[in-house]
């Protein structure tokens, strides 16, 4: 892992609108931190998505209201290959955490719920808004920002950088 930037995988169902917004919105946040957490590559797939899909309007438009830009998204399918190459995979729901374990059982990369860290919550999954109002959009991406300084925190204490 020596050189390489690490890189941390969001996962949802479609890759169009809750792994982009929190691999954006986990992205931003870790920008603003010092080296080497800025350097972090945060990036986003899906567990049934078709490749090169657009973010869906409402994804685009809630993360538009806190200056942030999702319309060069695409989305992809996970493959063993991001999986290989992330140091930690957070999923939105059990069940795409499961799914992930059964698929790729040879890694072993932590595998964890985009909320699982915030102390006492009893929400850990990110209900899918697709189909739904941009109400609904932003109670999601509310629920991916309430996560991310707990994220943070997970990856300063578990993911220390190398002594050269």
């Amino acid at each position: 892992m020596a050189g390489k930037v690490p890189l941390i995988t969001c996962i949802c169902t479609g890759n169009s609108c809750r792994s982009p917004m929190a691999a954006k919105l986990l992205q931003h946040a870790l920008g603003a931190e010092n080296d080497p957490w800025c350097t972090y590559r945060v990036i986003s797939a899906g567990v049934s998505a078709a490749n090169g899909g657009r973010a869906s309007t409402h994804a685009i438009n809630v993360l538009k209201k806190v200056g942030l830009d999702l319309t060069d998204h695409r989305s992809s399918q996970i493959t063993n290959k991001l999986i290989e190459d992330s140091i930690v995979v957070f999923c939105m729901t059990e069940s795409h955490r499961q799914y992930l374990r059964e698929l790729f059982p040879q890694f072993k990369i932590p595998i964890q719920l985009f909320r699982e860290h915030i102390p006492s919550t009893t929400e850990l999954e990110i209900s899918d808004p697709f189909g739904t109002n941009l109400s609904v959009y932003n109670s999601c991406r509310d629920s991916i920002v309430e996560a991310i300084p707990y994220i943070i925190k997970y990856l300063k204490n578990s993911h220390k950088p190398e002594k050269d």
